[in-house]
């Protein structure tokens, strides 16, 4: 199984070609994940034709209306952890433990 991390999906070519050349080399399952999912142009077309089986991003921006539909893409919300850092702030408490 075969994990492919990015920061920012926009046409999806680059994970997409990646998810190809994984499943071509003998990986059983591809996932996905990327931080902003931009999705422009063909990218929801390109990753629900792609052998990757989820694409997980997270809601750091909106997604695209069709992207809501995907049954490849999965949206991990970012409030709880913006909740955590402004609590943390408020409370003069460190953040970086957050990350550790």
């Amino acid at each position: 199984d075969a994990i492919l991390i990015d920061d920012i999906v926009d046409t999806a070519g680059t994970i997409v070609k990646a998810a190809k050349a994984l499943k071509n080399k003998g990986s059983h399952r591809v996932f996905g994940a990327c931080t902003h999912p931009v999705l422009s142009g063909a990218a929801l077309q390109k990753i629900n034709n792609s052998p990757m089986e989820k694409l997980v991003v997270t809601n750091t921006i909106p997604l695209i209306p069709k992207a809501l539909e995907s049954d490849k893409i999965v949206t991990l919300s970012v409030a709880p952890l913006l909740g955590e850092i402004i609590n943390r702030i408020h409370r003069n408490l460190s953040v970086s433990e957050l990350f550790t």
